[in-house]
């Protein structure tokens, strides 16, 4: 199977829990190319390379693409601390954004499965460049928001769907121009990565230190478990953040264990700004992951990235 990664890793550590894990697929599969998005002259580009470094695989393409100096985010797309998350300086690997389209249409030409898990901006900078290139995508998206999550989980509204809302008009025509299958935030949230899996990532290679070393930073900067955790009694109580990513990919890629995917008529329009998404009778229909087993996919995460227990 060939696959096509679009992703903002540098920020929130679910990208890199995403890759470490595509790299470490237990069935062979391609990667015809990474994208980068929401790009700061190539700072993720570079981390992307280093971690396709780490495990041999620098044969696989590298193209960072939207930039935040292009204007299409409404704040400043940063990174943490490089000297905490990484064990030591990485350069950037800047090029033209028009770079990453090019590698986008060429993934899709071969026939590669695109899995996009950060804003969906280069996605748009396809559409634009090539008209009717996503219609004939298999395309995955993290991100969207239908139901509500449920009860014990973060309760979460559309204006938390970080991936469809900061760059919400590109969302809005890669939504009109596809035939996504979304994997969504109220589902996503049922996935946890946990401390008691630090022990084994650290015992997992040079990228699983890498990832018990950035999940450690994350929970100390980001302290998600004890913010959430007397909100949502359904989190475990050594949660560190959510396998949002890994999720949509292990689902791309065909993992349905407790996975249930409906077709629902959705109307997606901009209002006030914000991207909604309503089940209507006229509306288009749309792949939706509407159920999940999260506590299964953490389990199959761990045991992919770090070896079965």
């Amino acid at each position: 199977m060939k696959i096509h990664l679009d992703t903002d890793l540098g920020g929130d550590i679910d990208d890199i829990c995403a890759l470490a894990m595509l790299l470490r697929w237990p069935r062979e599969i391609l990667i015809t190319g990474v994208t980068t998005v929401g790009e700061i002259n190539g700072r993720r580009a570079g981390q992307v390379k280093y971690v396709l470094g780490l495990e041999g695989k620098n044969e696989i393409p590298v193209a960072a693409g939207a930039d935040i100096s292009q204007g299409f985010y409404p704040y400043e797309l940063g990174l943490p601390p490089e000297e905490r998350y990484w064990p030591e300086p990485i350069d950037p690997v800047p090029n033209a954004a028009a770079d990453a389209v090019r590698l986008l249409k060429a993934s899709i030409d071969q026939g590669a499965t695109i899995i996009a898990i950060g804003p969906y901006t280069n996605l748009y900078l396809l559409e634009k460049e090539f008209p009717g290139s996503l219609q004939n995508a298999r395309l995955f998206l993290m991100g969207g928001y239908v139901y509500s999550p449920r009860a014990g989980f973060p309760q979460w509204e559309p204006d938390n769907d970080f991936n469809v809302q900061v760059d919400a008009h590109s969302a809005e025509a890669v939504i009109a121009h596809s035939d996504p299958t979304f994997v969504p935030l109220t589902v996503t949230v049922e996935t946890a990565l946990r401390r008691a899996h630090l022990e084994r990532l650290r015992n997992a290679g040079a990228l699983g230190q890498l990832l018990a070393r950035q999940a450690e930073a994350f929970a100390e900067d980001e302290k998600l478990g004890e913010r959430l955790g007397a909100a949502c009694p359904a989190l475990p109580d050594d949660f560190i953040n959510f396998q949002h990513d890994p999720l949509a990919c292990a689902i791309a890629l065909g993992w349905q264990d407790g996975v249930e995917i409906s077709e629902l008529p959705l109307r997606t329009e901009i209002r006030d700004g914000a991207l909604r998404q309503r089940i209507v009778a006229e509306g288009k229909p749309t792949r939706v992951v509407t159920k999940i087993d999260g506590d299964k996919f953490s389990a199959f995460w761990l045991d992919t990235v770090a070896g079965a227990a």
